[in-house]
């Protein structure tokens, strides 16, 4: 009976219209992969869509349904010569994900051809940026140092996280003069919510112990920034932050505006690692060291850890990212002022 009856449905169905469907949806997802795909001869690391695949005189192609399918096809060769006289990085250069193998053997720096900077040299090439644009350096020193970074890459991939200096170059040069305004808009607005400003609630056991630790660790800076710029901070328990004094408001800012775009990138890399502009601007103005600042951006978690314990990895890699990012950031700082 019941055999019967499932012979019966099958029979009933009407396999054209699923096979119209089918094919509908599958010419859909078609068009959709073609529109947000932009077409470019430059060659890319990912793959790319197309309705086209392999030799047009093939027997595949001449099947009705080609175009109802989505072909995989490798990167477009190149149309330049092969001794090309520079290398521009990918856009993915700036993500953290591996970029490709090694390509080259030698890296060396050289005096820019104009004679404004300094360049790095891949083998024979010129370093470029993401963005198509020559990576200068303002100082011979800080072009060895993106130049050892470039040197002590693996052979079998191009691994940008461990490549920090070369990521702010590339930040201070394209990123800054195009959205400076914003970057020091975002970081005013950031300002009253600043790590240093927020205090632990007092008349509570569980956070008495932070706020001792914030007291003795927080507030020399915030006399810092009392003698630095004429007024004096307020502090709040509120994640949302606070208001701060006008006068502070405006000077902080006149600070950030007659920056340059290397000492900006700087600046706007710690205090996005910190979640603090305070401690960003104590490390520019000299007033705080790297261990400094990481104590006192850690401050809290730390004490967490003495009472619970250390996750290893949790707390270990975060303090260690923690430390190459202000490291970084410190390092490129002083390489750009170096003579």
């Amino acid at each position: 009976m019941a055999a019967e009856i499932v012979r019966r449905s099958l029979k009933a169905s009407n396999f054209s219209l699923l096979r119209n469907l089918t094919s509908l949806h599958t010419r859909c997802f078609s068009n959709l992969a073609e529109s947000v795909q932009p077409e470019s001869d430059v060659p890319s690391s990912s793959f790319t869509f197309s309705e086209n695949s392999g030799d047009a005189d093939s027997n595949y192609q001449r099947k009705s349904a080609i175009d109802e399918n989505i072909f995989i096809k490798g990167p477009k060769k190149a149309s330049s010569s092969k001794e090309a006289d520079s290398v521009t990085m990918p856009m993915s250069f700036m993500t953290g994900s591996i970029v490709g193998k090694r390509f080259y053997q030698k890296v060396t720096t050289r005096e820019a051809e104009d004679g404004n900077g300094w360049s790095v040299m891949l083998d024979y090439r010129t370093l470029k940026t993401p963005s198509k644009r020559p990576l200068k350096c303002p100082t011979l020193a800080l072009a060895k140092a993106i130049a050892a970074e470039w040197e002590y890459q693996e052979a079998d991939g191009i691994r940008p996280f461990t490549m920090p200096l070369m990521k702010l170059s590339c930040t201070a040069l394209e990123r800054v003069p195009l959205t400076r305004h914003k970057i020091i808009e975002y970081l005013m607005k950031k300002f009253p919510q600043d790590l240093v400003f927020c205090r632990a609630p007092g008349d509570n056991d569980l956070t008495s112990g932070v706020l001792e630790r914030q007291v003795e660790k927080i507030d020399p800076l915030l006399k810092w920034v009392e003698s630095e710029f004429g007024f004096k901070p307020t502090v709040h328990t509120s994640f949302f932050g606070g208001k701060q004094d006008d006068g502070l408001v405006s000077a902080i800012g006149s600070v950030l505006k007659k920056t340059d775009d290397c000492e900006l990138a700087t600046i706007d890399a710690i205090a996005s690692a910190a979640h603090s502009l305070v401690i960003a601007l104590g490390i520019f103005r000299g007033r705080l060291g790297i261990e400094e600042a990481i104590e006192l951006i850690r401050l809290e978690e730390d004490l967490q850890v003495d009472n619970w314990g250390l996750v290893e990895g949790g707390h270990d890699v975060d303090i260690a990212d923690l430390r190459v990012q202000i490291a970084s950031a410190v390092v490129f700082l002083g390489l750009t002022r170096s003579v």
